[in-house]
C-alpha cells in the first residue's frame, strides 16, 4: 500500500477513506477522534484510490463487494449504469477507478479488516 494516496498511512492503526460532506463519514471520523484512535484520513475525492488500494480494501472488506458502489447516487443514475453489472471485485474496481465519487463512504480499515461505516457507528466493528 505504497500509493501516493495512502503514503504515510502505514504507521497509523486505522485508515478512514473520508468524504467531509457525508454525515456518516463525519460520524465515523468523530468516533475515531473521541476514542483517541490513531488514524489517517484519506479524502478519496481529493486523492482517488488506485487499483492497489481498492484491491487492499476489497481483500479486507467484511461487506459484500458490490456494496462499495453508491448505486442510488444521483451520479450513478445520471450515467445510466446498471447495478447488476458490478458484482465482481474486478467490475467494482474498474468502475471506481473511473468514477471514485461513486465509492461508498466512509471506508474504515484496521489491520486485516475493512468496513463500510454506514451508519457511522459501524466503525466500532473494526476497532474491537
Amino acid at each position: 500500500m505504497a500509493d501516493t494516496e495512502t503514503a504515510g498511512t502505514e504507521a497509523h492503526a486505522v485508515i478512514i477513506f473520508h468524504n467531509p460532506s457525508c454525515s456518516n463519514s463525519r460520524t465515523a471520523l468523530g468516533i475515531l477522534q473521541e476514542r483517541s484512535v490513531d488514524h489517517a484520513v484519506v479524502e478519496y475525492l481529493v486523492t482517488p484510490p488506485s487499483r492497489e488500494t481498492l484491491e487492499m480494501i476489497i481483500s479486507r472488506l467484511r461487506d459484500p463487494v458490490p456494496d462499495l458502489i453508491r448505486t442510488t447516487d444521483k451520479r450513478f443514475l445520471e450515467l445510466g449504469l446498471d447495478p447488476n453489472a458490478y458484482t465482481s471485485a474486478e467490475e467494482v474496481i474498474g468502475l471506481l477507478l473511473v468514477h471514485p465519487e461513486l465509492m461508498q463512504r466512509p471506508i474504515v480499515v484496521k489491520g486485516d479488516r475493512a468496513v463500510i461505516a454506514r451508519p457511522g457507528d459501524r466503525v466500532a466493528e473494526v476497532l474491537t
